[in-house]
């Protein structure tokens, strides 16, 4: 989820009989969400109720929220042709590229959706797996013992490299190591610089030179990979998506190397760090309940289906109690009905992910952590929804989960981890992290 300005040309947009919200400036409202959401939204819902607007920049257009799941229901069921997602992602098209799939909406998309599914189908899942756990098995070997460390920052180099290796499918020593910073830094790319991308005269300046000068140098060394990929000899027995995507998409319909390339840094800036914060908050809360960590570590060690599935809960309810994008948004086309209440052509609506995930008639004594919420079934419709819902449900959801599974078996195999300090959400970018990076200390078993 983003907030862009992608629905600037609709036109104005009337707030007449639109559900109340703060009167403050929008610029104001703007930084609210987006900064500071953690304090925000739940401010929103209390003084608000269910359904409340919020006025966002540029030219003040109107979000509005919705916390019901028969609300989230009614949006993600929504026609695709007049729930555009694409438009609130705009902010990131500079970096992703136009044939991104998150940029995209209508035909374009379908026809995006449609060529990467194979790629990320159970039966590719199980060929990614083995080379997930490698990777994970190599990190945690390097872990320092009796040291309290930052696990967010390992848990990004972990899942960076799995992009690199697994998705991206790049071998190769010397391009791994010109790939690393050069995606290290498109991951931190500031919204500051992404918002005012579309300025030229900027790109000669600062942070905005080293952003479009990066951004250059990834390109190069993206392009030559693809190029280089589609004449490699091996093609048909490489199992990683990027030779899976050259090879599947064939004749009028095949993916052109610019689409590989938008494609391919979608994944990285969609999987990366949502990986990555995702488990370093499940190692955090693991480590403050010894009881919770020994019941993970015996699941670890069993390496069964029901060792997995225990392991599949804890990295669910991190996801739930941490929630790593706070919202889900949809731009209406034309005006549309939700919930009872009539709604104008321009503006957006979504679900609240904080909220969905917060409330007690959702989730009973939501602050506290407790994977046997996601042990042998899955909470109700719509009130776990870190991954979206409807035709754009996040497409490498299966992915995350499965990489967070082989991730933490690999971790509770070979350590104890125990807490490190406390921790709180912290806005990054557009996600949210924790503010002192998830700190624990590890003892060898």
């Amino acid at each position: 989820m983003t907030l862009g300005s992608g629905g600037d040309k609709l036109g104005p947009v009337s707030y007449e009989g639109l559900p109340p919200g703060p009167r403050w400036p929008a610029l104001f409202q703007t930084v609210a969400t987006l900064r500071y959401r953690h304090w925000f939204h739940p401010w929103l819902f209390t003084k608000y109720g269910e359904v409340y607007t919020v006025r966002l920049m540029p030219k003040g257009r109107p979000l509005v929220f919705f916390t019901r799941p028969e609300h989230a229901k009614e949006i993600f069921a929504g026609d695709p042709e007049v729930f555009h997602a694409g438009k609130g992602n705009a902010i990131l098209g500079p970096v992703m590229g136009e044939h991104s799939l998150l940029l995209q909406d209508g035909a374009a998309h379908k026809r995006a959706r449609k060529l990467l599914m194979p790629a990320f189908n159970g039966q590719a899942l199980r060929t990614y797996a083995d080379l997930v756990s490698a990777i994970a098995r190599d990190e945690v070997a390097h872990w320092p013992a009796d040291r309290t460390f930052r696990s967010l920052d390992r848990m990004n180099a972990l899942t960076l490299e799995v992009i690199l290796r697994v998705v991206f499918g790049v071998t190769d020593e010397q391009r791994l190591a010109a790939l690393r910073p050069r995606v290290n830094k498109t991951v931190n790319v500031s919204p500051s610089v992404l918002l005012v991308w579309t300025f030229p005269a900027l790109h000669r300046f600062g942070p905005w030179k080293d952003a479009v000068q990066n951004q250059v140098e990834l390109d190069e060394l993206m392009y030559a990979e693809i190029r280089e990929r589609r004449t490699a000899p091996d093609l048909a027995e490489r199992t990683d998506v990027l030779s899976r995507l050259i090879r599947e998409s064939t004749g009028d319909d095949a993916l052109t190397d610019t689409e590989l390339r938008d494609q391919l840094v979608t994944l990285l800036l969609a999987g990366h760090e949502t990986t990555a914060t995702a488990l370093a908050w499940a190692l955090y809360e693991l480590g403050r309940d010894p009881e919770l960590m020994r019941r993970t570590q015996a699941a670890a060690d069993a390496g069964d289906a029901d060792g997995d599935a225990w392991l599949d809960a804890v990295i669910k309810e991190s996801l739930r109690l941490h929630p790593v994008i706070p919202l889900v948004v949809r731009t209406l086309m034309r005006p549309t009905t939700i919930a009872g209440i009539d709604l104008p052509r321009g503006a957006t609506v979504g679900p609240s992910i904080l909220i969905a995930h917060a409330r007690d008639d959702n989730h009973p004594d939501p602050e506290r952590f407790d994977p046997e919420r996601f042990l042998g079934h899955n909470p109700p419709t719509n009130t776990w929804i870190p991954f979206g819902g409807g035709v754009r449900r996040c497409i490498g959801a299966g992915f995350a989960l499965m990489e967070g599974v082989a991730v933490l078996r690999e971790v509770f195999r070979q350590v104890d981890v125990r807490p490190g300090g406390d921790d709180q959400p912290m806005v990054r970018n557009i996600t949210s992290v924790p503010e002192q990076g998830a700190r624990i200390r590890v003892r060898r078993r």
